[in-house]
């Protein structure tokens, strides 16, 4: 039997009155309209049914306009007044609904033993397909219903992102969940991304079941910052977890902080292909004809072609016995007309290569192989903060985020195959952390990076994607639909909204509220890898995570600690 409306309950906050699936359900609060926030978890029971929806929408109505437009209180005496405004006046809700479960008739019903016998395993929420009854009473959901949901908080693959703003119950995102597709943290400059980002990984390092690849542009995972902010000192993703992450850094001389890097990487010539050099199209200008000279250099030089090339010189000449000037045998021009190629198009991508030849990092003969041992490390389990140091252009970032990340996807593949033929060891998933991603995804570039790939593809072989935004409306649609979670910040321009909401359903409701979240520790979790929408507060990154996440008597010794400790 249906409640009814009328009956006094502590946690109840109205009923339905209307409404459906598509269009929302209509709900009439029977509380202050200031005691319910948009975005709100509300609950609603109906027969043997719990639903759990989202407030989208507060809105003020009279059972006629006329008593909305006057004021009763300077017509009538006080107490007629609220006697009139309570019957006339009201709020109603309108409720997105999400979720339902069956709950079976009440513990203490005759109907109880045989409901339970016939549903032996343990009810889980399904995907709404029916609406609730008239007069269904609507409340605010409490620690349990959110738990129900979402996970109870355990450190380990239920990690605590935030909590509801209304009643601050804790909401938690399921790691393994998160990591089985690619994902997106999104904000605008100063809505908290980066430190949203950060606690995250910290949550997947300590949990410890996949490796974490971070390209650090900014320095900011690696190392303890300060705060742009506040001052206050930052922890870095290395000082917590000392012995699980590796600090690489760009560069044999590279300094990160005034901290040195566990190990510094350089880049063989060897290891960069044509592959690479065309996704930078865009950064060095290149011409359509650049491929077609890549693939002769490529042709004649196989893996030395970077080298050869780079060694060739632009314009030397040398007089013939004839007394005729013709290019020098070690000239672009010489090459040219050996292999084939149009002279002014080599000469003039050997002139924009320069910006490559130059970079101390790339060498002919590094002193050791970087790039396998950051394969080997990710594969052994560690995670890996890749910090670029002084190297921060657009250029560099392409070019290294682009040619590790191919060499990871070979190796990755190799792996998965092996796993698929003899099923003696299965690969350890990876999740590939990038910043300022639509420098790599947009339009123009995404279908020539690899990184589109590892979105689109690479799920099946154990990799996955974390991309860190500020302008999600610059990422390739194509990119932006294989998102499964999204945890977004303020954003305040129209179009990025529409990003992150693309591809999901009831976006119209959603929008408002991603819209409407403060501009820092409020965002939105949405999609795939969690169960349903909901705005929340996020966690702060401070001491206190630290405490909660390890526990006071087992915090990890930063360096200098160890040292005291050791007595040094």
């Amino acid at each position: 039997m249906e409640n009814n409306p009328n009956t006094p309950l502590i946690s109840q906050i109205g009923y339905v009155t209307g409404g459906g699936l598509e269009a929302n359900l209509q709900v009439r609060l029977s509380v202050q309209p200031q005691s319910v926030l948009e975005g709100a978890f509300v609950v609603i029971d109906s027969n043997n049914w719990r639903f759990y929806g989202l407030v989208t929408d507060l809105r003020l109505t009279a059972i006629d306009e006329q008593y909305a437009t006057q004021i009763n209180a300077q017509r009538f005496s006080p107490h007629l007044a609220a006697m009139l405004n309570q019957q006339t006046l009201y709020t109603n809700l309108a409720v997105m609904p999400v979720l339902m479960m069956e709950t079976g008739p009440g513990i203490d019903s005759p109907e109880y033993p045989a409901w339970r016998q016939s549903h032996p395993d343990e009810q889980k929420p399904i995907t709404v397909k029916t609406v609730p009854s008239h007069h269904a009473p609507v409340k605010l959901a409490d620690r349990a219903d959110i738990a129900t949901i979402f996970g109870e908080e355990n450190n380990q693959n239920i990690f605590r992102v935030g909590s509801t703003r209304e009643q601050g119950h804790a909401v938690c995102l399921d790691l393994d969940k998160f990591v089985q597709r690619s994902s997106g943290i999104f904000g605008t400059t100063g809505s908290g991304k980066s430190f949203l980002a950060r606690m995250i990984l910290a949550g997947l390092i300590n949990y410890d079941k996949a490796s974490t690849l971070i390209f650090d542009m900014h320095n900011e995972y690696g190392i303890d910052t300060s705060s742009s902010d506040t001052g206050q000192e930052v922890s870095g993703l290395k000082s917590k977890f000392s012995s699980k992450v590796q600090l690489v850094g760009l560069g044999a001389e590279t300094n990160i902080g005034g901290q040195r890097p566990d190990f510094t990487l350089e880049i063989s010539h060897k290891d960069i292909s044509p592959e690479d050099v065309l996704q930078l199209t865009q950064a060095l200008n290149l011409k359509e004809t650049t491929a077609t000279t890549l693939e002769s250099l490529e042709s004649e030089f196989r893996e030395n072609w970077f080298t050869e090339f780079m060694n060739m010189k632009v314009g030397a000449m040398i007089e013939t016995e004839e007394g005729k000037l013709e290019p020098a045998p070690d000239s672009v021009a010489a090459w040219a007309r050996r292999a084939g190629v149009h002279t002014g198009a080599a000469e003039g991508l050997r002139s924009k290569l320069t910006r490559l030849f130059n970079r101390p990092y790339l060498k002919n003969s590094p002193a050791s192989d970087g790039l396998r041992d950051i394969i080997n490390a990710l594969q052994a389990g560690r995670h890996v903060v890749l910090s670029f140091g002084k190297y921060q252009s657009d250029l560099d970032y392409l070019l290294v985020t682009n040619l590790i990340t191919r060499k990871i996807r070979d190796a990755w593949e190799k792996a998965t195959n092996d796993f698929i033929s003899t099923k003696i060891k299965e690969p350890r998933p990876l999740v590939v952390v990038v910043e300022e991603a639509h420098k790599l995804l947009n339009r123009e570039m995404a279908s020539q990076t690899i990184f589109s790939t590892i979105a689109r593809e690479m799920r099946k072989y154990y990799v996955t994607l974390l991309i860190i935004d500020q302008r999600p409306s610059q990422i390739y649609d194509e990119v932006m639909s294989q998102l499964g979670t999204r945890i977004s910040g303020s954003l305040g321009d129209e179009d990025d909204i529409n990003a992150v909401l693309s591809g999901l359903p009831g976006r119209g409701g959603l929008r408002g509220m991603l819209a409407k979240l403060q501009p820092s520790e409020e965002v939105l979790m949405l999609g795939w890898g969690v169960p349903m929408p909901i705005p929340i507060r996020s966690r702060r990154y401070d001491k206190q995570f630290w405490i909660d996440l390890f526990g006071e008597d087992r915090q990890p010794l930063n360096m200098d600690q160890a040292a005291r400790r050791m007595g040094f």
